[in-house]
């Protein structure tokens, strides 16, 4: 099956229940998507299809035929989208390993909702942070906005 990965032609020819996060890391040799839990819960796995978060841990590969995958590799290769600076600019990694799929939540959520609200902020950012720098998290969000 064939799909865009991070705006080039990708072609898998494996089983298609292989869950995308396996094909990212393991077929594309894109590591900055990351395992969690396993059952979509945490986070970690998040990329963007078409656009939108999904979680790449539960997403059969057969899911994405024909459609475009978007990783944190590809969200701004040189650090500059307005997460990636806010992420920065507000100090939110302790650990780290959650921040790629927590990114690419916030990205996907500024452009659905440009403006949003703490409340939208907690409504649609559900990955879990072991570390727990949620109000972080929320302050970069909305510095991300007035970018």
């Amino acid at each position: 099956m064939q799909f865009e990965l991070n705006g080039r032609p990708f072609s898998f020819d494996g089983d298609a229940q292989t869950p995308l996060l396996w094909v990212i890391r393991d077929h594309a040799m894109l590591c900055g998507t990351k395992y969690g839990c396993g059952i979509g819960a945490c986070g970690a796995c998040t990329v963007h299809l078409e656009g939108d978060a999904v979680r790449s841990c539960v997403l059969p590969v057969s899911a994405v035929a024909g459609k475009s995958i978007r990783t944190i590799e590809a969200l701004s290769p040189d650090g500059t989208h307005p997460v990636q600076r806010a992420w920065v600019a507000k100090d939110v990694p302790q650990c780290g390993y959650c921040q790629s799929g927590m990114v690419m939540a916030a990205a996907a959520l500024l452009v659905h909702t440009p403006k949003p609200t703490d409340a939208q902020i907690d409504q649609a950012i559900t990955n879990l942070c072991r570390c727990a720098t949620y109000q972080r998290i929320r302050e970069a969000i909305h510095v991300a906005a007035e970018y």
